[in-house]
């Protein structure tokens, strides 16, 4: 298992964690026994966003006696009633919510205290000015949640929140099929079949800053919607291909600041499939090649970090040094962090010898000579 920083926080995650979807429904002992088993595979990192009574002291069950060993992301504004989930944003209820969590899971604490589901104008509004950021805050004092972070499917909202500079960490969907579509408040709009019905072009600009941003700032990304929702696994879906759940994996953790990838399993022959990544081979994790040949999108002229331009004849990691460079582009000035990490590197965008064979590599036509030249300009060598 490959384990990374959750941005700033602190935290090492496993690059494949849990969604709580697939233990909903099952017995105290099944659920322990498939945490036995994702234990022992390595991961370390699970995300509670149900207030399901029954799944939430299930998992308190399985995790008894090596708590310490596992990474909580819980989430606040979550609720049960009428033996149904509710979201909310009434203190009060919050709070109870909360409280039962860390009750039903047998901890006093959760690593990771997320603030649930904000797609909106007006709900961030009511979050960060209301009595819900505050009390998140309250609790990061207390000790009863290591540090604060937001689910959203809208990269508008999400940057607000990041810019805030009060969450450490964010919960967002990314997939290539959202990648290409625009902000909206309305998360249906994500999946609905009228989003894909025209050719679609690059990565959606909004989305790309988000992610960029949360890089420069040091806010740790975990992937929800990896397999968008199991469309991206069907010969059916949207672009008319099909990916494995390796190679929709492998495209989340590309993405500048992300750390892990929840996988919403409902058995242990599906999480299989999932931790298949760990092990996988270049080829196996190569999503590029299935994108670069679906008929309704494009990716043209636009660097997807996906490593097909190497080998590079002097070695340079040309993934690399475009995504450092982008992240001056988005700040408009060379962060100190960023400087640091494009030192670090073995070689540099000065190196280019202009062979070009990293161009020829490249199934999205990216002009990587005329990157490199940009950077080297950007970096000074």
């Amino acid at each position: 298992m490959e384990y990374r920083n959750l941005g700033y926080t602190g935290i090492k995650v496993s690059a494949i964690a849990l969604g709580c979807e697939g233990f909903v429904s099952k017995s105290e002992e099944l659920v322990h026994e498939e945490f036995d088993y994702v234990i022992n595979q390595g991961v370390n990192f699970i995300d509670i966003y149900s207030p399901n009574p029954e799944l939430r002291k299930n998992i308190g069950k399985a995790l008894t006696g090596r708590r310490e060993q596992f990474v909580i992301q819980g989430h606040l504004c979550t609720v049960w009633e009428r033996d149904q989930y509710l979201r909310t944003r009434d203190i009060e209820k919050t709070k109870k919510g909360f409280n039962d969590l860390l009750e039903l899971l047998n901890t006093n604490y959760v690593d990771v205290g997320m603030i649930h589901y904000v797609d909106d104008e007006a709900d961030f509004q009511k979050v960060f000015n209301g009595p819900i950021i505050d009390y998140a805050i309250q609790l990061k004092k207390e000790g009863k949640i290591r540090t604060i972070g937001m689910s959203s499917h809208n990269p508008l909202i999400a940057e607000k929140a990041v810019e805030t500079g009060l969450i450490d960490v964010l919960l967002f969907s990314i997939n290539p099929c959202y990648d290409m579509q625009p902000p909206s408040d309305n998360v249906e709009d994500l999946w609905a079949d009228k989003s894909y019905e025209h050719p679609l072009m690059n990565i959606d600009p909004a989305r790309e800053r988000l992610y960029e941003l949360c890089e420069r700032k040091g806010v740790g990304i975990d992937v929800m919607k990896a397999f968008a929702g199991g469309d991206l696994l069907n010969d059916d879906s949207p672009f008319g291909v099909s990916l494995t759940p390796v190679q929709c994996i492998e495209y989340a953790l590309t993405r500048p600041a992300t750390a892990s990838v929840m996988a919403g399993c409902k058995s242990i022959d599906e999480f299989k499939a999932a931790i298949e990544w760990c092990n996988a081979s270049d080829k196996d994790k190569d999503y590029a090649s299935s994108l670069a040949n679906a008929d309704k999108l494009s990716w043209k002229g636009h660097c997807m970090y996906c490593g097909h331009c190497a080998p590079c004849a002097v070695g340079i990691d040309i993934a690399m040094v475009n995504k450092f460079y982008n992240l001056t582009v988005a700040e408009n000035a060379i962060p100190e962090t960023v400087a640091d990490h494009y030192h670090l590197l073995t070689h540099h965008a000065s190196e280019c010898i202009e062979c070009g064979r990293c161009e020829k590599n490249c199934p999205f036509g990216v002009e990587i000579i005329n990157q490199m030249k940009k950077a080297a300009l950007r970096f000074g060598y």
